[in-house]
């Protein structure tokens, strides 16, 4: 594990609570709740996707997708589809899979799509050694076909901003206010996790773009990875987060 020092938090649930008690990062975080068989049946009541997640876990891994169908409700794990006529098998069966580790329930935000592939964005938010917050990266994460996480370990690409948005049919003025929007929220997202916990030295937002071009914050990670920026064509991103993580003693 890393040897430099930035503080790290993997507890979902607690890092939802903390945007959300801050007025200008609510309206970005889609409803979350923590699974039961309560909050299970009132969120397929309102949604037609929720995602069932581990409040511990990162690269994607353990996530259920939950599709409500005319007859009941169809659910993906990785490329595994599997049908349940009733919410209450759904429950059951969500059930066992966590093994009563705790998961929490996610509204599904409709992705935007670029050239037909689902995407979001990683916004990489780092301290300068003055202490001030910087958005130094911001970049895209495009769905494997047919898989519900974006993530590169989960078989995704990187891509850069621009053609990105541009393959998903935004307007040039839109992908620049865009991306000036997310690099603001990167460092209001950071400025609220100083205030909760000291030490942090670098974020990675992940954020969905929707059809209406809303941004979303799915998650936030306390130990991004900068090693898949190396794959980009162009290195001026990985070079450029790198040069920021050195001023703290990351090294890759």
């Amino acid at each position: 594990m890393a040897k430099y020092k930035s503080s790290s938090i993997s507890d979902k649930w607690k890092k939802t609570n903390w945007l959300l008690e801050q007025g200008d990062l609510r309206k970005h975080v889609p409803h979350t709740e923590t699974f039961d068989r309560k909050n299970l049946f009132s969120m397929l009541s309102k949604y037609s996707t929720v995602y069932f997640k581990p409040t511990h876990g990162s690269g994607g891994a353990g996530i259920i997708r939950i599709n409500k169908m005319n007859n009941g409700y169809q659910t993906q794990f990785k490329k595994e589809k599997s049908f349940f006529s009733t919410a209450d098998e759904l429950y059951h069966m969500l059930s066992r899979f966590s093994n009563k580790r705790p998961y929490l329930l996610q509204k599904g935000i409709q992705l935007a799509k670029t050239n037909g592939k689902l995407f979001d964005i990683r916004v990489m938010v780092q301290k300068t050694k003055k202490g001030e917050w910087i958005s130094t990266a911001v970049f895209a994460k495009i769905g494997s076909p047919g898989k519900i996480a974006t993530n590169y370990n989960q078989g995704g690409s990187l891509g850069l901003f621009q053609p990105t948005l541009t393959g998903a049919g935004f307007h040039s003025s839109s992908i620049q206010n865009t991306e000036e929007a997310l690099k603001q929220l990167g460092v209001s997202v950071a400025k609220n996790f100083d205030r909760h916990l000291k030490g942090f030295q670098e974020l990675g937002l992940d954020v969905a773009v929707d059809n209406k071009e809303k941004l979303w914050i799915l998650e936030v990670n306390t130990r991004p990875q900068i090693y898949p920026l190396k794959y980009l064509k162009d290195k001026k991103l990985y070079h450029r987060t790198l040069s920021y993580a050195k001023q703290y003693g990351r090294l890759k």
